[in-house]
């Protein structure tokens, strides 16, 4: 278990959610265990807490930081939001399900599935090479899930091994849609999001013809 000095408490609650513990920490926000105490159900609570300018406060809630960083902070927020609201509206088994987003603590949260498993970056170590139906087994349901991302107009753009989750049975669940934008017209600007070494060349660019083909 990560140790994250703003975290919030093992057993604080937040509505009927109870944490327990932090699952991962990364620039834009805090992924914790929780526990549901109406449905005794294991979740995923994402908190948006962008640590270059946001920090904790005493009473708990998250608060901008000096200067600019106010107006930064809700840009942050409400695609924080807006990321909720676009998983949400995904129903497939091979894409990590919203169940519910809400503000408090004058920050976001995203309740999410808890997917007991593994990244694919750290599942694949020891299992290279993959066998050939094993690879099939792992894509095909990915490349059914994305259908259904982009026939609602959406891109994931950061599709990699450890935004891929391998559950306990073997299955693969796409996860982290923090990039996900919908295409409202070919100009479109896009900002620009890089991986190095899995981003395609039109992502290097806001101006980059990107599509489903950016994606696959």
């Amino acid at each position: 278990m990560p140790e994250v000095s703003n975290a919030l408490p093992s057993g604080y609650r937040l509505h009927e959610y109870r944490v327990e513990s932090v699952l991962g920490a990364g620039g834009f926000g805090l992924t914790y265990l929780a526990t549901d105490a109406n449905l005794n159900l294991k979740v995923a609570l994402k908190e948006y807490l962008p640590s270059n300018f946001a920090a904790r406060a005493e009473d708990s809630t998250v608060q901008p930081k000096a200067g600019e960083a106010a107006e930064s902070f809700q840009w942050g927020l409400q695609r924080f939001m807006d990321e909720a609201k676009t998983l949400a509206s995904f129903h497939h088994p091979n894409i990590v399900r919203v169940m519910r987003f809400f503000e408090a603590n004058s920050t976001g949260y995203m309740v999410m599935e808890f997917v007991d498993g593994r990244p694919l970056s750290e599942w694949i170590v020891t299992r290279r090479p993959l066998p050939q139906s094993t690879l099939q087994a792992l894509v095909g349901p990915l490349l059914d899930g994305l259908e259904i991302i982009h026939k609602s107009g959406y891109l994931h753009r950061d599709i990699k091994p450890s935004n891929i989750f391998i559950r306990e049975d073997g299955s693969a669940v796409l996860i982290d849609f923090g990039s996900a934008r919908h295409l409202t017209g070919a100009d479109q600007e896009l900002t620009a999001v890089v991986s190095p070494g899995y981003a395609p060349f039109e992502q290097y660019h806001s101006h980059g013809n990107q599509g489903p083909w950016t994606d696959l």
